[in-house]
């Protein structure tokens, strides 16, 4: 064993027995409330919430309610929060009190650089600040025939794929064909947030265009997920080491004498994250050039870059952001934006193939209003449907059944389920339905230490029966249409969240709320407007081989996935068949 092999293990052997230590020691204030038993002597009841948790994390708040005490890793015990009060505690009034966790600041500065997700304090306030007029409504106006352009561009390629499966399998016209339709919806999804956000070209949609940036972008999800054992040791070895080190324990772990699949998939992180960066730089002088040119603000200015550096350069300087944090602000709306509304916009095609009903209606709101609400599109560049018009931004945005059918879809299955913070003083978390002490007792506050952990659960909040009703688990569009007849959705017996997106905890609330939830919402309603007409969408009936039909199984492990569960599929693969027809006229 050589000495840089010894350096190595013994970096990583402090940095685990710091980590255990820091936990094992730390003489936090138990809490005082009930919650499930522990399942194991080690890691509690982590693999429960975090590897596939979807019913674990709506049951356990069903059975001890908005404030549950959860044993976690190392003995720890987490406090796990759905109660509308105490969101409201946490993330907007006493905000500054309940912090994100210091590793996963820590991991995103490291990957992202000095985004929102990655900073605190008046750092923090002063991107919000120059970032939120950038995410106007009169911006989204601007962008949205971009976004356009490749929803159509992914009709056009799933009715090619459909006719070319009918002819090849000698299929009449009419019946359906089985296409996996995840892998189109995120390549569709890279190119509006590469086009939408950066203004840049990256032909996802085309399969013959290879681009090192886009595929580095599309890796760095599960790359990130693959290395989630080294998170909780970054903000160790960051305190202990300087930089000069710190590059130096990077180069030592991502060497060959470390041949292990973790350290393959660390490698595979690193160099994911240095394409990203390298490409993310050259974008930004580019754009940076770009608004030098007479006419940049109209042939190169409908991107959320260009229209940010336009900001940031009329800012004065205090308030203006530096070229690191412009390039952490990229690097995050680019991540933010791909796995979250690919996720989104696959579940409410899922629940609409689910609901046939559902479907047809919603089809026949968007057919008549394309037939009596088009816009000309005066903009060549930007495609077109059959009849070369477009809906525009305010038809789209306020189609009643389109916007319920997202508003549900996003409520049940929320893309990011749950969250978490830590207490950066001993406070008190305020109820509003009471739960019980670990005696036994009714209590409606809870008392937590300083440097708790707690898991906010968007999930349990978005499923919450005493706010949403007895049907809170189930999907029912129709739910968010009856406030034409007075009836407020999520505001029950005037108790409601404090999201910023119609009283759900989807977006989350207060500084630290999705800044990208326009452009996302946007995104989401443009292809199920331009897929919906054209396309007839249902679950897999056709058996395989074995006569086995494929069923899809959500899995819940960061972001929601698509498998096909066994006999017919391996459970692990995402995946998203769906029985296809073109709609009949």
């Amino acid at each position: 064993m050589t000495f840089a092999h010894l350096i190595g293990y013994g970096v990583l052997t402090l940095a685990v027995w710091k980590l255990v230590q820091r936990r094992t020691s730390r003489k936090a204030k138990l809490l005082d409330v009930a919650g499930p038993e522990k399942e194991h002597w080690l890691k509690g009841n982590l693999e429960s919430i975090m590897e596939d948790g979807f019913q674990y994390c709506i049951d356990i708040a069903a059975d001890y309610g908005g404030a549950v005490k959860v044993p976690m890793f190392f003995g720890q015990e987490w406090l796990y929060v759905s109660d509308p009060r105490a969101l409201h505690h946490i993330l907007v009034k006493e905000q500054h009190i309940f912090e994100e966790n210091d590793s996963f600041l820590s991991c995103n500065k490291l990957i992202f650089g000095e985004g929102l997700i990655s900073t605190l304090g008046e750092q923090h306030r002063k991107q919000r600040k120059m970032l939120n007029p950038v995410f106007s409504t009169s911006n989204m106006r601007e962008l949205l025939p971009v976004v356009q352009a490749i929803s159509h561009q992914l009709k056009s390629i799933l009715v090619s794929n459909l006719s070319a499966r009918s002819e090849h399998d000698h299929i009449r016209y009419g019946e359906s064909v089985e296409l996996d339709v995840l892998p189109w919806l995120s390549r569709s999804s890279l190119d509006c947030i590469c086009e939408g956000m950066l203004g840049y070209h990256s032909a996802a949609l085309n399969t013959e265009h290879e681009d090192e940036y886009t595929d580095a972008i599309r890796m760095l999800s599960p790359s990130i997920s693959k290395t989630v054992f080294f998170r909780p040791l970054v903000p160790i070895v960051m305190r202990i080491f300087s930089l000069y080190w710190r590059k130096k324990i990077v180069d030592w772990l991502t060497i060959s004498w470390l041949p292990t699949q973790t350290m393959r998939n660390f490698r595979e992180l690193r160099r994911v994250v240095e394409i990203m960066d390298s490409a993310s730089r050259a974008i930004l002088q580019e754009k940076k050039a770009a608004l030098q040119l007479p006419t940049s603000g109209r042939t190169r200015g409908k991107n959320m870059m260009s229209i940010m550096l336009r900001a940031n350069a009329s800012s004065s300087e205090a308030d203006a952001l530096s070229d690191t944090e412009l390039l952490g602000q990229m690097n995050v709306m680019i991540f933010a934006g791909l796995e979250t509304t690919t996720a989104a916009v696959a579940r409410a095609l899922y629940m609409l193939a689910k609901h046939p009903h559902t479907q047809e209606q919603l089809r026949t709101e968007l057919c008549g209003a394309m037939a009596v609400c088009q816009v000309p599109d005066i903009d060549h560049s930007h495609a077109k449907d059959e009849h070369g018009a477009r809906l525009s931004y305010d038809i789209l945005m306020n189609l009643p059944l389109l916007d319920a059918v997202v508003r549900e879809t996003l409520r049940l299955y929320p893309s990011l389920p749950i969250l978490t913070r830590r207490t950066t003083e001993a406070t008190s978390v305020p109820l509003q339905f009471p739960v019980r002490s670990a005696s036994g007792e009714e209590i409606d506050v809870v008392q937590v230490a300083k440097n708790q952990r707690l898991v906010i659960s968007i999930l349990a909040a978005n499923h919450n029966q005493a706010v949403w009703g007895k049907d809170a688990s189930e999907w029912k569009p129709d739910r968010w249409l009856k406030s034409s007849q007075g009836v407020t959705h999520g505001d029950k017996d005037t108790v409601k969240y404090p999201g910023i997106y119609s009283s759900m905890m989807t977006f989350l609330a207060g500084n630290r709320s999705c800044i990208g939830l326009k452009f996302a919402e946007m995104e989401i309603k443009d292809v199920l407007a331009t897929l919906l007409p054209a396309i007839h969408f249902a679950l897999p009936s056709k058996p395989d081989d074995n006569g086995n039909v494929k069923e899809i199984h959500w899995r819940m492990s960061g972001f929601h996935t698509p498998v096909v569960k066994a006999p017919a599929g391996d459970g692990e693969a995402p995946q998203l068949p769906l029985d296809m027809r073109l709609v009949r006229e």
